[in-house]
Parts: structure tokens; C-alpha cells; sequence
């Protein structure tokens, strides 16, 4: 028997990702009113769709800044779009404001891992080495085992591997955050650079 999909459900999906209201229908109806397994399949969807929009250019975009209450801490990003008339949306000045908060609260080393310098990954390459070492493991574990351990350097160091500090479930990462954005809008969203200032650094 088909799950009964009411308008509340509906509309508490469409608040919570900014889909349109018969793909929230659809994808309650997929996930038989479970609106956390709708979220899921609406973001899967979203991500696919923002791989295409990601070959688009942007020329368009904002600042998003933040300056902590007590005047020490402060962040600026540059966050792109397609067009002026999205740049002006409110989802995308609310994510830029998002990145620039969760940029001084998290203190990511670079946007994305391709951008840490190599002399700071094979640094820590070889502490994470010398680590397994002195831990015993068998020799043809290391490589496989240092792999593991820098992956977890990326998700904790860099912006879009990062999790929202401001999602309350700690799941959502920056990368689904900027996806959602796209499809909240409908361009490609790109995380081009930032900077953090903090006092006495």
C-alpha cells in the first residue's frame, strides 16, 4: 500500500532544501514519508545536477564576511555564480554569510585538498609514517594505513571536505551545503578563495 503524503510533510521538505514542491512529493513518495531519507535523495539529485551546472562559468558572486563579537577574528569569502541577479538571491548571500562564519569557527588550512602545498602534506605524510612505525603495524599495512589517515587530514583541514559547524545533525559537509545552494538556485555556486585575519597571527 502507497504511503500517504500529507501537505505538512511537503512543505516542511521544501523548507528544509528549497526543492520545488512535486520533486519533495516524488521524493517523499520514494522514501515512503521518511522526510531525513528525502532530504538524502533530493541532495543525491541535487549533487548530479550541480556536476552538470559545474562546467558553467562564473563571473558573478559576492564577499561574504565575518567579524567575531569581540573584534579579535575576521573573514572574508569570495563565492561565485552565474548571474548578478543570483548573486542579489538571499540563499546565496545566506551562504556566503554561513562560509565566512564557519570559516572563523573551523579555520580550514584551504578550499579544497589540491590546494594545501605539497610540502605540508608530505609532512604530514611522514609523521603519520612514523606513527604506524611505532605502532608495530605490519609493513605492507603502512601505505594503505597513511592513505586512511590523510584522507581524515582533508576532511578535517579543508573548507568543502569540512562539516557545517551550524548543521545540527554534524553531517552535512560544506561541499553539500554549496551544492544545495546550486540547486536552491539553479547555477553553478563555486568556493573561490578566502582569508581569515586573526589578531596577533
Amino acid at each position: 500500500m502507497a504511503t500517504t503524503i500529507s501537505a505538512g510533510q511537503v512543505k516542511e521538505l521544501r523548507e528544509r532544501t528549497g526543492a520545488g514542491m512535486m520533486e519533495c512529493k516524488k521524493a517523499l513518495e520514494e522514501a515512503n514519508g521518511d522526510i531525513e531519507a528525502a532530504i538524502d535523495l533530493l541532495r543525491a539529485k541535487g549533487a548530479a545536477k550541480a556536476a552538470k551546472r559545474a562546467e558553467r562559468e562564473t563571473r558573478e558572486g559576492t564577499i561574504g564576511s565575518y567579524v567575531h563579537s569581540n573584534g579579535r577574528l575576521g573573514v572574508l569569502v569570495e563565492v561565485q555564480c552565474e548571474t548578478d541577479f543570483v548573486s542579489r538571491n538571499e540563499t546565496f548571500q545566506q551562504l556566503a554569510r554561513d562560509l565566512a562564519m564557519h570559516i572563523a569557527a573551523m579555520n580550514p588550512l584551504a578550499v579544497a585538498p589540491e590546494e594545501i602545498p605539497a610540502e605540508v602534506v608530505e609532512r604530514e605524510r611522514a609523521v603519520y609514517l612514523e606513527q604506524v612505525r611505532q605502532e608495530g603495524k605490519p609493513e605492507n599495512m603502512h601505505e594503505k594505513i597513511v592513505e586512511g589517515k590523510l584522507r581524515r587530514f582533508y576532511q578535517e583541514q579543508t573548507l568543502m571536505d569540512q562539516v557545517f559547524v551550524k548543521d545540527p545533525a554534524g553531517k552535512q559537509t560544506i561541499r553539500q551545503l554549496v551544492q544545495e545552494a546550486a540547486t536552491k538556485t539553479g547555477e553553478n555556486v563555486v568556493v573561490r578563495r578566502f582569508i581569515r585575519y586573526q589578531l596577533g597571527e
